[in-house]
């Protein structure tokens, strides 16, 4: 099966299309951009497909990375996904920013929590934590830098993303022990295609995922 995968959630738009039997996508791209998603997301998204073989009729699924991240690129991803799944009567599934920046490090099988984090302004930051076998063990939470090391514990933990610096400067006042991992600092849209392969879809949902502080009244819609 061959999964078109979209990306908008941060300082990027990236696409590809990955068979389930290759390990390298048929086709991939990426651009560098703070803002004008919604304007270069299509183009993008048409010229991937135009290097794969039967276009968008070979594909049996899309994932789209549902976040957290930037409230209207989130959205732009999310409602590109869906109307091609819809135009190609195909499922989609979401996959969040937290879990494809975490995948690559937890395929290193290294001792350690690897925790992934994004800078949610305001002195916060979005984070979660994945143990040796890629279960979560911190579910994804908004919290300031030195509050979510202490729910991580003494460590070590293997940092990466674009908030794991935020996490790294408080590392030693909290006595926690902390390294940024290499190569970890942007999500890989290959492996936004592998996660939404192996997404069950009705747990998957392709909507924008927003993560509210702790107490905080639940909303349909939030800033990211």
């Amino acid at each position: 099966m061959k999964i078109l995968a979209i990306d908008t959630a941060l300082d990027a738009i990236s696409a590809c299309v990955v068979d389930a039997a290759e390990e390298r996508p048929d086709s991939i791209e990426t651009m560098a951009m703070e803002r004008g998603h919604a304007e270069a997301l299509l183009p993008l998204i048409d010229r991937v497909m135009a290097r794969v073989e039967g276009g968008f009729a070979a594909l049996g699924r899309v994932a789209v990375n549902v976040g957290p991240g930037s409230f209207t690129g989130l959205r732009v991803g999310v409602a590109a996904a869906r109307a091609i799944a819809l135009a190609c009567e195909i499922p989609v599934a979401g996959v969040s920013t937290l879990a494809a920046l975490a995948a690559p490090l937890i395929l290193e099988q290294k001792p350690g929590l690897v925790v992934t984090a994004i800078d949610a302004r305001r002195g916060n930051v979005y984070f979660t934590a994945f143990g040796p076998t890629g279960r979560a063990v911190v579910p994804p939470r908004l919290a300031q830098p030195r509050e979510a090391l202490r729910s991580l514990g003494a460590g070590p933990l293997r940092l990466a993303g674009p908030g794991a610096r935020l996490l790294a400067a408080e590392a030693p006042a909290a006595g926690t022990d902390a390294e940024i991992a290499a190569g970890g600092g942007e999500v890989d849209i290959a492996f936004v295609a592998r996660l939404g392969l192996l997404a069950d879809l009705e747990l998957a949902p392709p909507r924008p995922l927003y993560i509210a502080a702790p107490g905080a009244k639940a909303q349909e819609e939030a800033p990211a």
